[in-house]
């Protein structure tokens, strides 16, 4: 049991790690003015691909959170952790066709860049059998 919990937590890490910084690097950045409110909508291509890059930099943070605090088999916790951003990145393209708040292409290329990024983190980290 102990173990199946420490391999819930780091998954859980690796994604409260992407979730965390992604939020705050926004409000910095939506309070500093660089990037308009949510509710305004973005559909300038360079600051969606400002933000495209720090999401995949936090991502692939993600993945070596992930790997670094697994408690063994890193590979398939990274693994979890890129299907759940799969996952996630293909509803936030789902809600980009209900809901336009940016250009379609940034939701898509979040959702193409979920996995990779998260392996690239995992590969980055320490390998544990």
């Amino acid at each position: 049991m102990k173990s199946i919990l420490a391999s819930i937590g780091a998954v859980l890490a690796g994604f409260v790690t992407v979730v965390v910084l992604s939020i705050l690097t926004d409000t910095a950045l939506e309070a500093l003015g660089v990037l308009p409110k949510p509710d305004q909508g973005l559909y300038d291509f360079w600051l969606l691909l400002l933000a495209l890059a720090y999401r995949t930099v936090y991502t692939v943070l993600g993945g070596w959170v992930t790997a670094k605090i697994a408690p063994k088999r890193t590979s398939r916790h990274v693994l979890v952790l890129a299907i759940l951003g799969t996952i996630g990145g293909i509803a936030g393209v789902a809600a980009g066709l209900m809901l336009p708040l940016s250009a379609l292409w940034y939701p898509i290329a979040l959702a193409v860049l979920a996995f990779p990024s998260v392996w690239i983190g995992g590969r980055l980290a320490p390998q544990k059998p």
